[in-house]
């Protein structure tokens, strides 16, 4: 006979949304239940942010290797050491193992189920021997590579994220399906490990970014080697001895691409498929399940949140959509989603970073806006760096509020920080104008572009006199 469970809150799922719910409740006390059928920590522990920025922190520091002729030192070509490479991201993956283990959150006093999960109503949910009855569910089961319909394919040994990690050993030549960050940010890492990389993309390459900063990323990854083709149809893939072929076709005419091994990166889809979403009354979609602004499914008692809730994909998302959740379910205070506040990263070299609305959007949505454009060239810290490429974009509306911005440069993560805020907060360029920037430092950019902005009719000469002498007189 199963048993019966009464939780307040029962969470499906052990990836960052899920944990963070669970977490999140536990520290006030709430019973809550916690099923998770795979390992803790879910893909981005596991497959994802984690290994993935292991992997290109390797790669930035050959990288610097073979770059260093520019620094007065002696360059070479890095000499990789992939098992080692292999255990260090192993290591890393260990190393924070810990703080999303089943034990760690039965301390907290989460009751966590190694089990699928199943809902067999629209107020019960079974898992392994038990029954789970609780007042609100949150679905946070994530999402997995999407596997596009290519002739052949099924015949062909490809990698995944899920799998790309568990290599002990350099692809000699990658072929990488798919120019998504995913896919881009791996091409740049493995050709600075010392791999051929070649990428085929069926539209344009980073195609949520801004062209403009999008244009930066691919141009850096063409100088370093990597093969990129856009607007490119795969026919047909074959396994031919040790070969992966790839048969093309592109506005050029018809090509084949022949690699060693093949990645698959051509976007995720979500998990939901074994829930029983409709025993639930959960309505949901090859895209997601469907929510509204708080969160909510169809059945008032669901939420479905993170890449399970379709949307944005990343990490901090899914920490984000815990917290509106959490406020809803334990404070019973109104939540609504606001994508426009969250932060997008792509972890190439530069860095593109976005907030806010894109120009494209901008004017879709106002008409009339203003457009800030400030090159890196003009930071000094980017000069004593050796850094040459790099664009500050700043989307400004009406009485110069921060509608958007838009960076494209070596640690645009970072920089992207404060811009966060400004938007989050709908700050204007007066207020950003008052903040003192340190010196000499890669963040001064941006308040050089804010001061630019009031001088529009100075000559660039000016402009850059007086923002140097702003550095020394306030």
């Amino acid at each position: 006979m199963a048993k019966v469970i009464n939780p307040d809150i029962c969470v499906i799922g052990g990836g960052a949304a899920g944990l963070s719910v669970a977490a999140g409740a536990a520290a006030f006390g709430v019973p809550v239940v916690l099923i998770e059928r795979g390992l803790m920590g879910g893909d981005c522990l596991n497959h994802g942010c984690v290994p993935s920025k292991t992997l290109i922190a390797a790669a930035r520091h050959a990288q610097a290797i073979r770059m260093a002729g520019g620094f007065g030192l002696t360059a070479s070509e890095p000499v990789v050491d992939y098992k080692r490479l292999h255990a260090r991201i192993q290591a890393v993956i260990a190393g924070i193992a810990p703080h999303d283990s089943v034990e760690r959150f039965t301390e907290l006093g989460v009751e966590v189920l190694q089990s699928s999960a199943r809902f067999v109503d629209e107020n019960t949910v079974a898992a392994g021997d038990h029954l789970i009855r609780a007042r609100r569910f949150v679905i946070a089961t994530g999402s997995s590579p999407a596997v596009p319909p290519i002739p052949g394919l099924e015949t062909v040994p490809f990698l995944t994220n899920e799998t790309l990690f568990d290599l002990t050993r350099l692809p000699a030549h990658l072929v990488i399906v798919g120019a998504g960050p995913i896919g881009i940010e791996m091409a740049q890492a493995h050709r600075r490990l010392g791999a051929d990389v070649t990428v085929i993309e069926s539209r344009r390459a980073l195609l949520d970014a801004d062209p403009e900063l999008a244009s930066i990323a691919i141009a850096a990854l063409r100088h370093e080697g990597v093969v990129l083709h856009e607007a490119t149809t795969i026919l047909a893939a074959e396994h031919v001895g040790s070969r992966i072929i790839l048969r093309c076709e592109n506005g050029s005419g018809a090509f084949q691409v022949e690699g060693s091994d093949l990645l698959i990166a051509a976007g995720r889809r979500p998990n939901h498929a074994s829930l029983g979403l409709a025993a639930a009354g959960v309505d949901y979609s090859d895209k997601g399940i469907e929510v509204g602004p708080d969160l909510r499914t169809s059945n008032r008692r669901v939420y479905a949140i993170g890449d399970a809730a379709g949307g944005l994909q990343f990490t901090h998302v899914a920490s984000y959509h815990a917290r509106l959740v959490l406020q809803q379910m334990l404070f019973r205070l109104p939540a609504r989603e606001n994508r426009a506040i969250v932060p997008r990263v792509t972890y190439t070299d530069p860095e593109i970073a976005e907030v806010g609305l894109s120009e494209a959007e901008a004017r879709q949505k106002f008409g009339a806006v203003d457009i800030i454009r400030t090159d890196l060239a003009t930071s000094d810290r980017a000069r004593t760096d050796g850094i040459e490429a790099g664009l500050i974009k700043i989307v400004v509306g009406r009485r110069g509020r921060i509608l958007g911005v838009g960076i494209a440069a070596a640690s645009a993560g970072e920089l992207i920080n404060m811009w966060s805020l400004a938007v989050a907060n709908g700050m204007t360029l007066k207020q950003v104008r008052g903040y003192v920037a340190p010196y000499p430092t890669l963040s001064e950019i941006g308040k050089q572009a804010v001061i630019s902005y009031y001088a529009p009719l100075a000559k660039t000469a000016v402009v850059r006199s007086a923002i140097r002498a702003l550095r020394y007189f306030g």
